[in-house]
């Protein structure tokens, strides 16, 4: 039930991300397209936690053992992750107030706390798993020991500082300009590879293999429970409120409209390049009877003599900055997830190396353990963690979408609030096989 903290809470409405809240104007006037362009860059932000390092092994494994079969889980995983990030634009317009936020209003403290702790876990797994995609990168192009790679990436803390500090704008420029190039890289990648483009396309029409094959409906269900990222959740919720849209119901409805087309458009581009992962996984090595190649190290390894010198260069540009756009956003998720739930304001210096601290410690602990050997052990690591925690996001969320009393008019149509939980319900079954698979050792 809702929980009455009195006057003290009632005081309590510093907006999420302070320093870039309400911060880039909205055009009253003028064309359709312009209005639209106003709000072209926070599902870009959101974007690129569906294609961080954790996801490269996974896509990469489905690709080189089935073929292109494993691409209908990729687009329904998407499909998925687009209803999702529409609703959290939604919650996040209609309510002024981030996910974490209208947790800690709506819930207890006994509910309230372990949903804070579990969404740390959550950011620090996702930062590990980006933390050492970067670093295999750093080593893949420039050599560099992968421990040095994860103590260089604490950098890229003062990167976020530099682009708050010129605007909202500066960063979500900094992130497309890197989406696009990956985009470019993968490209490139896949006019070397030159797959057969006829089976790609039917890739993307259900196979019952994926069902009745116990080894892709493993990875499958690998692909559907790391693509919908928990720390995105709170991080959409926040970051579509540095819009200054009118305050009235007109003005809100029309900036869940334009928040909607920008996720929605910015995933799809996601889509586009998780399946390029694995449409290289299967035209480069599938398709040479590599079968077998799970770990990133080994994919950069194998494509230069498949497909030329090339290959491994744009390979490891496209990861360097898959890992650094991951750790910006991941970042601002765990300011957007201390602030929202513990109130907990600090200078944003001490933010930010809080946050990744919380990250670096483990990463370079595991790392200075494993060795490079570890590496796709660690990204699976992180993805069961994520499994656990990814249903205590989602099914607030729900909650919150469908909440009359604090959306009014607004609250989302029934059909995506009946969507949105048969993916929830999808999300939670499937989380609890990986764990019990994990588990089990199967």
């Amino acid at each position: 039930m809702p929980r009455d903290e009195g006057p003290a809470h009632l005081l309590d409405q510093t907006p999420s991300l302070p320093e870039v809240n309400r911060s880039v104007a909205v055009p009253n006037a003028g064309s359709w397209l312009r209005r639209l362009m106003a709000f072209i860059g926070p599902g870009y932000l959101v974007a690129v936690g569906y294609m961080d390092p954790g996801n490269w092994a996974t896509a990469l494994a489905g690709g080189s053992a089935f073929g292109y079969t494993l691409l209908s889980v990729a687009l329904l995983s998407s499909l998925m992750a687009i209803l999702l990030q529409a609703l959290c634009a939604r919650i996040g317009l209609a309510t002024g107030r981030d996910l974490a936020q209208l947790c800690r209003d709506r819930f207890p403290r006994w509910v309230g706390l372990p949903l804070w702790f579990l969404a740390e876990i959550a950011i620090c797994a996702t930062d590990l798993a980006e933390l050492i995609g970067t670093a295999i990168a750093l080593q893949l192009l420039f050599g560099i020991p992968l421990i040095i790679g994860v103590l260089l990436t604490a950098l890229d803390a003062f990167l976020i500082l530099w682009l708050q500090n010129k605007g909202m704008r500066w960063l979500e420029a900094f992130i497309m300009g890197m989406i696009v190039l990956i985009a470019g890289c993968f490209v490139a990648q896949l006019i070397l590879a030159d797959p057969n483009w006829g089976e790609v396309l039917r890739g993307y029409l259900p196979s019952t293999s994926v069902v009745t094959d116990g080894a892709q409906l493993y990875i499958a269900l690998g692909i559907l429970g790391a693509t919908v990222m928990p720390h995105n959740l709170y991080l959409h919720t926040a970051v579509i409120q540095s819009r200054d849209v009118a305050r009235d119901e007109a003005g809100k409805r029309e900036a869940i409209r334009f928040a909607t087309i920008d996720s929605t458009v910015a995933l799809g581009l996601a889509l586009l390049i998780n399946s390029s992962i694995l449409i290289l996984g299967a035209a480069a090595f599938h398709a040479n009877g590599r079968t077998e190649v799970a770990e990133i190290g080994e994919a950069h390894a194998l494509l230069a003599p498949l497909l030329g010198a090339a290959a491994p260069t744009l390979f490891a540009v496209a990861l360097l900055a898959c890992g650094l756009n991951s750790t910006v956003t991941a970042t601002l998720a765990g300011q957007v997830v201390m602030e929202g739930f513990l109130r907990l304001r600090l200078s944003p210096v001490m933010r930010r190396l809080i946050t990744r601290l919380v990250a670096i410690v483990p990463a370079v602990i595991v790392t200075a353990f494993y060795g490079e050997s570890g590496t796709a052990q660690l990204l699976v690591l992180s993805q069961v963690v994520l499994s656990l925690q990814l249903p205590f996001a989602v099914i607030p969320l729900m909650i919150f979408a469908g909440d009359r009393a604090r959306l009014g008019t607004l609250r989302a149509p029934g059909w995506q609030i009946a969507l949105g939980w048969t993916s929830a319900a999808l999300i939670v079954v499937l989380n609890v096989k990986l764990l019990v698979d994990f588990f089990l050792g199967d």
